[in-house]
């Protein structure tokens, strides 16, 4: 199992979703400083929000320009369930080199579930226990150190969207899922249409590594339209849908730090991908098994982008 890094007195951290979102909206000397106390505020309840253990949230100060590894994960919760993670995402970035990846786990992984001491899907560690069991489970499969989390759910993601007044991606093929269609080339995206693009992969002739694959592209499209099209009322709404629905480690002096200092990596970042297969194990459940030799390349290139 991967060990958790040296605490410091400060707290550092990484990126996404609603999070990310703020973070990178804040950056570059776009941010109203009028709106300072507000965006702090936010911030501050998003991390209370959170429940890891203190040594969750002292990881080292991004101050030192380290390399960070971050968890995204989008929870599909119904009324006051748990949920578990739908969408599982590893991202590294390291500063120094200006490099970084995007590991999307598929949910159905059977791997170790850390504190269960069980095999199990790798989406039910979120169920069992919350982010910090997501976060000792994904360290053990992949063995790194996971510094921070992000959590939020499908209604963020959906609301991140709209308040930014839509996103465009690139279409691969063209498919149709939830009364929306989508040609191939660029395509315009609500919140509502978004969340149905990267549900789909029934359809998707790459089964789930498809819907992986716009997955990413959504979060990346949704990164650059905040920083291209910045405005004091989209930072407000984003503001509104952080405080109540994003979970994170995060804090607010790290955010600014990460949208400066981070964001080349971020935009170098390369998709790194675990081969596998799937299939009705004797319990009658789908599990989708890894690929051992895959998996420790993917480990290997993980380990190197965060030395």
């Amino acid at each position: 199992m991967a060990r958790h890094r040296k605490k410091s007195s400060w707290k550092k951290w990484v990126l996404l979703t609603v999070g990310v979102m703020t973070v990178f909206l804040i950056a570059g000397g776009l941010f109203v400083w009028s709106m300072y106390q507000d965006v702090n505020e936010t911030v501050t309840r998003v991390n209370d929000n959170l429940e890891i253990s203190e040594e969750r949230k002292q990881v080292q100060t991004i101050e030192e320009k380290r390399s960070v590894s971050v968890l995204l994960l989008g929870v599909d919760r119904r009324g006051t369930e748990q949920g578990r993670s739908d969408s599982i995402i590893v991202m590294t970035l390291n500063p120094e080199t200006d490099e970084g990846a995007m590991l999307s786990i598929p949910r159905d992984t059977k791997t170790e579930i850390v504190g269960r001491g069980m095999r199990d899907k790798i989406n039910h560690a979120y169920a069992f226990g919350g982010a910090e069991m997501a976060m000792d489970t994904v360290e053990e499969l992949l063995d790194i150190p996971i510094d921070y989390v992000v959590e939020t759910d499908m209604e963020a993601f959906t609301e991140v969207v709209d308040a930014l007044g839509g996103i465009t991606v690139t279409n691969n093929f063209a498919f149709a899922s939830d009364g929306y269609s989508y040609p191939v080339g660029e395509v315009e995206l609500t919140g509502e249409s978004a969340l149905s693009y990267t549900r789909m992969r029934y359809n998707d002739p790459n089964g789930d590594f498809g819907r992986q694959e716009r997955q990413r592209a959504v979060v990346a499209a949704i990164v650059e339209k905040g920083r291209s099209d910045f405005s004091v009322d989209k930072v407000t709404k984003l503001l509104d849908v952080a405080g109540n629905r994003a979970k994170t480690n995060i804090e607010f002096t790290e955010l600014v730090g990460l949208s400066t200092d981070y964001m080349q990596a971020f935009r170098n970042a390369s998709t790194l991908r675990i081969e596998g297969a799937g299939g009705l194990e004797a319990d009658g459940i789908y599990y989708w098994n890894p690929n051992p030799d895959s998996l420790v390349s993917v480990q290997t290139e993980l380990k190197r982008l965060m030395d």
